[in-house]
């Protein structure tokens, strides 16, 4: 999803599409209100804190307004967010305003927007839209709290939280469950197929291939930048490309292009890993390993918070693999052993044994 693929400038773009979540409905990337029938034990009466959480503004209902500089109807990254805070909106009697396709230019007008119609909560689906912060500065918006999700070039202010993860941590682990399937079948090469070569891919294969190598040192990966995440045509093409040269495992790290380039490569029974959510239930394509680190997750954990009165603004949320639900990489299917090495490796991130950016810079290159 950058040099924090999820959550940085080029993480949106790239997760645009990727494999489908049973999840609900579609929504238009226009403006629209969604607003939840209320339930009994209506949580929208009173707050739980200082701020006044969850009816910040204090205006008797509460307002959840999400911008996302993608499709929110993608069926991947961008809709997995608004779905986590439709859900939850629902569950709770809350109204949810949603706006996809928001240009970076437009970010601070439409976030005053969503302040001139009351929201309680402004969360932005990703980094991109970090122009809009300055209206939590303005009086237009004095009575929001922000969801930020960020990458380290993200000041912190007193009026927003920011919720952060470390690419490295779960794209090792992605490599280190790769290394696993391929020394399972005594194999020593493995692929990677993503879309433009730029930092955030760039990035990302060098910390998948470190993993791979902390279980097979010699393993070889074949890497291949198609030039465009949602293409599926050169995605396809560049999986018969891999598959014709041997690779026995193959992380698809694309957007729309996932499950063309997956279907691929389970006709010719290789290996596959998800970009971002879980997909172990899929059968069509079918996938191998689960890497998670959808941004509707660490938006859901956020959005309980809030719900309680807890979230705190002027702080730093900081994912880590191994401690936090999210990220993390699960192995799909029943291979007991593998999972068992797996899940001790994660652990063992969380505990600190190792550093994940040194084993990078050490076997990523």
């Amino acid at each position: 999803m950058a040099g924090n693929y999820r959550a940085g400038t080029a993480a949106g773009a790239m997760i645009a599409c990727f494999g489908a979540i049973a999840l609900t409905g579609c929504a238009s990337n226009d403006a629209t209100a969604v607003k939840a029938p209320a339930a009994a034990g209506d949580s929208t009466a009173g707050g739980g804190s200082q701020t006044g959480q969850p009816d910040v503004n204090g205006d008797g209902k509460v307002v959840i307004g999400v911008l996302s500089p993608g499709d929110i109807n993608d069926g991947g990254y961008y809709q997995s967010f608004v779905d986590t805070a439709e859900k939850f909106a629902t569950s709770q009697g809350w109204t949810l305003i949603k706006r996809g396709s928001v240009n970076t230019s437009d970010a601070l007008n439409a976030a005053r927007a969503l302040c001139q119609q009351k929201v309680d909560l402004i969360a932005l689906g990703a980094s991109e839209l970090r122009d809009a912060i300055p209206a939590s500065e303005e009086p237009v918006c004095g009575n929001t709290a922000w969801y930020v999700p960020s990458s380290d070039n993200i000041p912190q202010t007193p009026k927003i939280m920011l919720s952060v993860d470390d690419a490295n941590q779960s794209l090792l682990a992605a490599g280190y469950a790769a290394g696993l399937l391929l020394e399972e079948r005594g194999d020593k090469k493995a692929g990677f197929i993503t879309g433009p070569e730029v930092d955030f891919t760039q990035s990302a294969v060098r910390a998948y291939r470190a993993g791979i190598r902390l279980v097979v040192p010699d393993a070889t990966v074949v890497t291949t930048f198609t030039g465009d995440l949602n293409d599926s045509a050169k995605a396809k093409e560049a999986m018969q490309a891999q598959i014709s040269q041997g690779v026995k495992v193959v992380y698809p790290y694309l957007g729309g292009a996932t499950n063309a380039a997956t279907e691929l490569a389970n006709s010719a029974g290789v290996y596959t890993l998800t970009p971002g959510t879980d997909q172990c239930a899929s059968t069509k394509p079918k996938f191998d390993v689960s890497v998670m680190f959808s941004p509707g997750d660490y938006f859901a954990s956020a959005l309980e918070s809030f719900a309680e009165g807890k979230l705190q603004m002027g702080v730093k949320k900081v994912w880590q693999l191994g401690v936090d639900p999210y990220p993390t990489v699960k192995l799909c299917g029943d291979k007991p052993e593998i999972k068992k090495k797996l899940d001790a490796f994660m652990a063992d991130v969380g505990a600190k044994k190792f550093d994940p950016a040194a084993e990078v810079k050490r076997l990523g290159s």
